[in-house]
């Protein structure tokens, strides 16, 4: 009988040892609101923007999400400029290390980059009498850090630099960093939700 016993409290702990866990991805969609700024000519500082971030984690520390970005007004004001502004769409590789868990109240900073959309429209105004719209190909780069107070809700902030392989003035694909090219900083912040 101690045999027995004794085999069935090994054969338990060997199956829960090598038992597989379940896997937990961690979703987030982001609303957030920001502010652009830039060099030369290419923004007027300051200009506001708001989006969505939407994504997940793995069960370790890299994961994707689908950033989209909205800045009205981005070079001026309707006034000077038209309508004008700026769409992204950044398909983005995150990695970020969960501090305090995937559960609960905890931090992650991240770091995020991607490639992606840039859509970029001007129609008419007192300063600028054209009407553009051109697509090209982006790419950003930056981080932030996600901060939980409970399993579903928190806060999230982002700095990311944001700039696209096309020449503004010639529509030719370079990727030196040359200051024709469309390029913004962008600080945003939202509530995460998980």
């Amino acid at each position: 009988m101690r045999r027995a016993l004794k085999a069935f409290i090994l054969t338990t702990a060997v199956a829960l040892v090598v038992a597989p866990t379940q896997a937990r991805a961690e979703g987030f969609v982001t609303p957030w609101v920001g502010a652009n700024w830039g060099s030369g000519n290419n923004i007027g500082n300051g200009r506001g923007a708001f989006g969505v971030n939407a994504g997940g984690m793995g069960a370790g520390v890299i994961g994707g999400e689908v950033a989209f970005g909205y800045s009205p007004s981005f070079w001026g004001t309707q006034n000077d400029f038209g309508n004008n502004s700026v769409i992204d769409l950044m398909g983005n590789l995150i990695v970020g290390i969960p501090v305090g868990g995937t559960h609960g109240p905890g931090i992650r900073p991240f770091v995020t980059g991607g490639i992606g959309l840039l859509r970029t429209q001007i129609d008419g105004g007192t300063l600028a009498r054209v009407s553009s719209s051109n697509n090209m190909l982006g790419w950003n780069l930056g981080g932030g850090a996600m901060g939980f107070f409970n399993d579903h809700f928190g806060l999230r902030g982002d700095l990311r630099y944001t700039r696209g392989f096309e020449d503004l003035n010639t529509g030719n694909t370079v990727i030196d960093l040359n200051s024709n090219q469309l390029h913004y900083w962008r600080f945003q912040a939202g509530v995460v939700i998980r």
